[in-house]
């Protein structure tokens, strides 16, 4: 049996799961102080904010550096253990990891929408 038919990131086109990294934020916001954080935080290129499971994240879109024009990975043998212990069983192959996302922000208008929706002062007095 061909390895490369039983490896999904042969097939996946843009290697999807290679475009973002995300770091958790660790405690969830909770107060108007936390989310105009956020806000900032969001404001920027490529970053984007969701929660999943309860967890709140912070998405940095950006393809990887190592990523060859065919989607293989250029230094696969060396390769961070973060990338060797992904494993593909679900992936974004299967289906966008947003698709089950509880909330998700894609930029600084999205998430004040919500602000001003959980804060019913939002804006009246400071974070």
């Amino acid at each position: 049996m061909d390895i490369k038919t039983e490896i999904k990131c042969f097939r996946c086109p843009g290697t999807r799961c290679c475009t973002y990294t995300t770091e958790a934020l660790g405690v969830a916001p909770r107060s108007k102080a936390d989310f105009d954080h956020l806000l900032w935080q969001i404001s920027h290129q490529g970053v984007e904010i969701y929660k999943d499971e309860g967890d709140w994240y912070l998405m940095f879109r950006g393809s990887c550096e190592h990523i060859l024009p065919d989607g293989a990975c250029g230094i696969y043998e060396i390769r961070p253990q973060i990338c060797r212990d992904y494993e593909n069983h679900w992936c974004e192959y299967d289906a966008p990891a947003e698709d089950g996302f509880e909330l998700h922000f894609k930029n600084h208008a999205e998430l004040l929408d919500y602000c001003k929706t959980r804060f019913k002062k939002w804006g009246k007095y400071p974070a």
